[in-house]
């Protein structure tokens, strides 16, 4: 997983609330159970003219300059709400998605983006709504910085807010580790374990080159 530090990047606006996972991605565009080639059915239903057309929407914000290029999002509240799909997040991170900016996360969506390399960013809507404003205004050079070392937001003229992410998931994206690698790095403690595990309660071990 590509480790996340800090990202400058230009921000697109989508301020829809209860963006659900079929709007990310409907079920009609998994075709592969791969991560690859998810990012053509991102916001497939907003995106193109009609479904099954890949005719671009022209009044769709990620098919207008410079918000092609975005790899900030913001948007409204309950964003990844609905399934647990995750290619929702595959298609988001394979287009340039790397933070998402919302006042609040369906619980499972905001797992996956942890667990993805995506920093699901919370802050107050009134914020949201202002940060959408003022990018609206000069996208290309009202860049927002989202900042994991210090989990802070920041705009070009000096402002900043915080936010807060649970310390795992803050260790997971800052390092790029998914779940089993975390585990992994506890692995000589874990293998100490089992062998003072071993001495004291043999019988529930298989001997040396046995197997069932």
């Amino acid at each position: 997983m590509e480790k996340f530090t800090r990202l400058t990047a230009i921000a697109a606006p989508l301020l829809r609330i209860n963006i659900d996972t079929d709007a990310i991605i409907p079920s009609r565009e998994m075709k592969r159970v791969s991560k690859k080639g998810l990012s053509e059915g991102l916001f497939a239903g907003w995106r193109y003219q009609s479904p099954g057309s890949r005719a671009e929407n022209p009044d769709f914000i990620l098919n207008r300059e410079p918000y092609r290029k975005a790899q900030i999002l913001l948007s409204g509240i309950n964003f990844g709400c609905g399934s647990s799909r995750e290619h929702a997040v595959w298609a988001l991170h394979e287009w340039g998605i790397r933070a998402i900016i919302a006042p609040s996360f369906g619980s499972i969506f905001q797992g996956n983006c942890v667990r993805n390399g995506i920093v699901p960013v919370i802050l107050d809507n009134a914020v949201v709504e202002a940060l959408a404003r003022k990018v609206e205004a000069d996208a290309e050079n009202f860049r927002l910085t989202v900042d994991l070392t210090t989990c802070t937001v920041a705009t070009p003229d000096g402002k900043s807010w915080s936010f807060s992410i649970p310390g795992a998931d803050r260790e997971m994206l800052l390092e790029g580790l998914d779940s089993i690698a975390v585990t992994l790095k506890r692995d000589a403690e874990i293998l100490a374990y089992r062998e003072r595990d071993r001495s004291r309660r043999p019988w529930i071990y298989l001997p040396e080159g046995h197997s069932k």
